[in-house]
């Protein structure tokens, strides 16, 4: 980990670099942001979309937080997923997470976890949603990571709920929603395929917002 002093210095080295391979890097930079992908993840400090996807500043708009959650009651991911469905354009929602989530881990716990309690709710509702086949699991780490997998389609599931989404979707066939977990032990992104238009069709009989101006 660098020193706080060195974070400047690596970032010298790093414009530096970039200028190198492409002298006029930041003056495009600077115009404006068209990026095809907004992506969805965990907070976690070994997570991180960029560079795990090869992607370049510019390509990706970014919203992060705890085990990943879209919750209608956060106006962070709320406005964040608004403004990259209807301003920004993007082609792309992805909601991903990671197996050994410390967020998924911790809402499993009987335990009080203070004003994290309800962030976590969420996480637990989804286990409630499907406990008959987490119960099944016995082995304790692959009920984890199966958590971990349906709580990400749990999320794409709310995003797809959303008016800003649905409208978009009917007017340009754009954004389409994906669910990945990323595995730390391989480095590998796993797509867990969630077949969208389905989800769509399914929720549209209850979540319809297609006709809502909000």
């Amino acid at each position: 980990m660098p020193k706080y002093e060195e974070i400047f210095e690596n970032n010298l080295r790093w414009l530096e670099q970039k200028k190198g391979s492409d002298h006029s890097f930041f003056e495009k930079l600077a115009k404006d942001q068209h990026p095809e992908y907004l992506y969805i993840g965990c907070s976690d400090s070994r997570v991180t979309a960029e560079e795990m996807m090869g992607a370049e500043p510019g390509e990706i708009f970014v919203h992060r937080n705890i085990a990943n959650l879209v919750n209608a009651t956060d106006l962070n991911v709320m406005a964040v997923i608004n403004y990259a469905v209807r301003y920004l354009g993007v082609k792309h929602v992805v909601v991903c997470g990671h197996y050994g989530c410390g967020g998924v881990k911790a809402a499993m716990q009987p335990k009080d976890m203070g004003i994290l309690n309800p962030w976590l709710r969420n996480i637990r509702d989804v286990y409630r949603i499907h406990m008959q086949e987490l119960d099944a699991i016995t082995d304790e780490h692959k009920k984890y990571d199966r958590l971990v997998e349906l709580n990400v389609q749990e999320q794409c599931v709310n995003v797809i709920k959303l008016a800003s989404v649905q409208q978009e979707y009917i007017k340009s066939r754009f954004p389409t929603v994906h669910g990945w977990v990323f595995d730390m032990k391989t480095g590998k992104i796993i797509d867990l395929k969630l077949d969208f238009n389905k989800i769509l069709k399914d929720i549209q009989k209850i979540y319809n917002l297609t006709d809502s101006a909000t």
